[in-house]
């Protein structure tokens, strides 16, 4: 009897497992894809039945016991808008994703990194836009992304390798920039075609045909046409030269007796020289010796002009042949080449300026710096390496670092970090035509605060002076608009003979006279800068007519005959409830832009003001807008301190 209710058990726990098995339901997963489907728009095609088990819904495939969604397919559906967040993300189990040639946009979610098990995307022919989605950089199961025919932008991140898996990346048809990153996977499948990429093709991609980088006018290396070099290598010295031999002309053997008069006539020559030789040491030790001039007299005599040198040994360092093609790296550095990689890297002018020309570099191994080739450099060897290691030792998350230079007689180059961002100048005076987007009240807030503070590093805890501070000298890095201030400290290398259009329509009053800089003078460049950021106006470009009136004269003189709304840029407008700080930031601006320098404040009460603005409270002090700048400006109204224009167009 026992042995018989012992069996019923038994079948009964099997027959109750077989039916919770043939039951289970992935309830999280299920209501996961309920979120999505619920707030994204799609087509009739995707019908999903709540009171059904998920594994069963079109587009939905779930593992063998049915515990977890194993692939989510559905292409072409009419999917629209943006992918809601935690909805897709919570499928953590998810192996295969596919949702292209669908009508999705905006950003991937940043919780897809949660989808550490996915091996397999596609999401090709949508609308996506952003930069390289940072969170699929983290699965690291990853075999295969497609993430062509979108609107991608920005550069393609080093992190690309965290995905060692992948063998097939396919980013073509989108508009990303900057240089191809060396990936070490091993692809099978690669396609950056039609984007705006720039620079040499790294070896480890260049196996790949022509057609995977067709479209990008400014990529080159194999297996497209060859890079320019960065700067012609210096030619080899005679000695250097091997010999040409002829084709075609066999060597003879010489005879005994040729050898034996080649001997013969070798040893007479060499005991020619040693005679002669004697006879010239003779010579002088008979002649008596000079006495040697006073060196207070000789420099009295004959002055040597300010910042030159009077020896070849001074300018090209002594010893310059050990010296010679080596770059001096800066302590924690990252990088790691040399002068000949600089020289086979491609190069792109970002910018001539008065000072040099900086180039965009990339090098073989993908990476990518900024070279400022300088000319017109006045000062010895000696000076100039003593400048370099003041600046080199400057780190401030405002300043961009100098991680490098190079000296020599013909050639100095200065080595920075480059910014993918571009500069402020770019990003304030670029194209004003239809389609631009305007640089927002926000960032330009960020923008002025970021500078401050490196430029007021540079003073305090560098004792450097700027001396060339302008839009184009305020790099942005990333798409936060973090600002970094670079070329800074480069006068001394010039001496007082620098050109006086060196920082023209910053350049403060006094060192018209003088042509020296000091921290004062930075001061008031900097307000001039505040000035462009609230007027949109760049200094040499905001003249009234032919009189050729300064961009702070300008300011003093519209705000004289009451008309301040009329400073502003216009395209500000479009932003409401800004008005007070705009006028907060002018007067900060108007006091460093002071005709007598002790009037002027320190650059870190220039921080120290900015900071305290009447700002809400979130990160860094800064405020989002309040209202959505969509909205236009109508229905704005001038704030109380301002009295309205004497004229408004309706």
């Amino acid at each position: 009897m026992a042995s018989v209710i012992f069996i019923i058990l038994h079948l009964f726990l099997q027959l109750s497992c077989c039916f919770r098995v043939s039951n289970s339901e992935p309830t999280q997963d299920k209501q996961a894809l309920l979120a999505f489907i619920s707030q994204t728009p799609h087509s009739n095609r995707v019908q999903w039945n709540a009171s059904d088990s998920v594994c069963n819904w079109v587009g939905v495939q779930c593992d063998a016991s049915s515990s977890y969604v194993y692939s989510l397919r559905l292409p072409a559906v009419g999917l629209v808008g943006r992918v809601p967040s935690n909805t897709i993300g919570r499928l953590t189990n998810l192996r295969i994703l596919s949702l292209r040639s669908n009508g999705l946009s905006g950003e991937i979610p940043s919780d897809f990194s949660n989808l550490t098990f996915l091996r397999s995307v596609y999401l090709q022919k949508n609308k996506f836009s952003g930069g390289f989605p940072s969170s699929l950089t983290r699965l690291t199961r990853l075999t295969r992304l497609d993430l062509s025919s979108n609107n991608f932008s920005g550069s393609i991140p080093f992190s690309i390798n965290n995905l060692t898996h992948l063998s097939g990346l396919f980013l073509e048809n989108n508009t990303f920039s900057g240089s191809l990153p060396s990936i070490t996977a091993n692809l099978n499948g690669f396609d950056v075609s039609n984007n705006n990429l720039n620079g040499s093709i790294p070896k480890t991609l260049s196996k790949f045909p022509e057609s995977s980088f067709a479209g990008n006018i400014n990529l080159c290396g194999p297996p497209l046409k060859s890079c320019s070099p960065f700067f012609p290598a210096p030619a080899p010295s005679p000695g250097l030269i091997p010999p040409v031999i002829k084709p075609g002309k066999k060597s003879k053997k010489l005879s005994t007796g040729a050898i034996v008069a080649i001997v013969v006539g070798s040893v007479l020559f060499v005991a020619l020289l040693l005679l002669l030789l004697l006879c010239c040491l003779r010579k002088r030790r008979r002649q008596p010796a000079k006495p040697p001039k006073p060196v207070v007299a000789a420099a009295r005599s004959a002055p040597a002009e300010a910042g030159t040198s009077s020896s070849k040994d001074d300018i090209t360092g002594g010893s310059a042949e050990e010296a010679r093609n080596k770059l001096v790296f800066f302590d924690g550095g990252i990088y790691s080449f040399d002068l000949e990689d600089l020289l086979r890297a491609s190069a792109e002018v970002l910018g001539k300026g008065s000072v040099g020309t900086s180039y965009k570099a990339v090098l073989e191994e993908g990476t990518t710096v900024v070279v400022k080739r300088l000319k017109d450099v006045v000062v010895t060897k000696k000076e100039f390496e003593m400048q370099m290691e003041i600046l080199g030792k400057i780190k401030h998350e405002n300043v961009v670092p100098l991680r490098a230079f190079y000296f020599s007689k013909d050639e100095k180059l200065l080595v920075y970090d480059y910014m993918p961002a571009g500069s402020l100048s770019a990003l304030l005076h670029g194209s004003r035509g239809s389609g631009r987007t305007p640089l927002d009240w926000d960032n330009r807030m960020r923008i002025a605060l970021g500078a401050s503070r490196g430029l007021a590093c540079l003073h305090v805890s560098g004792k450097v002076v700027h001396g060339n501070i302008k839009s184009s000298n305020i790099l942005l890095r990333g798409p936060d608009n973090d600002a970094g201030v670079s070329d800074f400290g480069l006068n001394p290398l010039f001496g007082n003979g620098s050109p006086s259009n060196r920082v023209a329509g910053y350049r403060a009053p006094e060192t018209l006279e003088t042509r020296k800089v000091t921290f004062k003078s930075d001061v008031y460049s900097f307000g001039v800068l505040l000035l462009e950021l609230l007027t949109g106006k760049a200094p040499n470009q905001a003249s009234l007519g032919e009189e050729g009136i300064d961009l702070p004269r300008w300011v003093q003189s519209v705000v004289r005959e009451e008309w301040t709304a009329e400073v502003f840029d216009a395209e500000l407008m479009r932003f409401h409830n800004i008005e007070e700080e705009m006028v907060q930031l002018l007067q900060i601006a108007m006091a460093c832009v002071s005709v007598v320098p002790d009037q002027r404040p320190s650059m870190q009460d220039v921080v120290r003001m900015i900071e305290d603005m009447n700002r809400g409270e979130t990160d860094e002090g800064l405020r989002q807008s309040s209202d959505d700048p969509s909205k236009g400006s109508e229905g704005h109204t001038p704030p109380q301190t301002r009295t309205p224009p004497r004229s408004r167009t309706p």
